[in-house]
């Protein structure tokens, strides 16, 4: 299946709010991935008697890694398809819908080989450490992903505050007329 390169339709009579209902579901979906990932975690104490914490540790570790990571990349994806979606546009177009886009500016991601580098991001490997100190070493891994699990969440609730602002701005407008 080809992948979308904008959020346009093909009509360009009703372009913002068909941008802003695709957005609006590719948000879902990174929350819906994030929810996933969490609610396996949560699951995955069912197994704690049958499996030893070595297996079952590292395996809530790359749970949460697999479900940040498609929610990162979901997340660059959303911001390629909004800037080519916006260069399609009308200068009054792209003005309702700059609080999107400024999310993306004001909040960036990075890369997800620059997030998964501990190296990198030596406050949240600190914060892991520190976890695994006081609780077990084989959960240094796991809280430094839950760590951009939380990073994920917290961009896709700034994004989705945006959405519904523009969305508030666009039906007051669309009764005054």
């Amino acid at each position: 299946m080809a992948q979308k390169k904008d959020y346009l339709k093909g009509q360009f009579d009703n372009a913002v709010p068909s941008i802003i209902k695709g957005i609006d579901r590719d948000v879902e979906r990174g929350e819906d991935a994030l929810m996933l990932g969490l609610g396996i975690v949560m699951l995955s104490s069912t197994f704690a008697p049958v499996a030893p914490p070595s297996i079952l540790l590292p395996l809530v570790a790359l749970t949460f890694a697999i479900s940040a990571g498609f929610a990162r990349i979901n997340y660059h994806n959303m911001e390629r398809k909004l800037l080519e979606s916006m260069a399609q546009l009308e200068g009054h177009e792209k003005i309702i819908l700059y609080p999107i886009a400024a999310v993306f500016v004001d909040y960036p991601m990075h890369s997800l080989a620059e997030s998964f580098n501990p190296l990198k991001n030596l406050k949240r490997t600190w914060k892991s450490a520190l976890g695994g100190i006081l609780i077990n070493p084989l959960w240094m891994p796991i809280f430094y992903v839950m760590g951009m699990q939380i990073i994920e969440e917290k961009n896709l609730g700034i994004l989705n505050r945006a959405i519904i602002g523009v969305e508030q701005k666009i039906s007051s407008l669309s009764s005054l007329v």
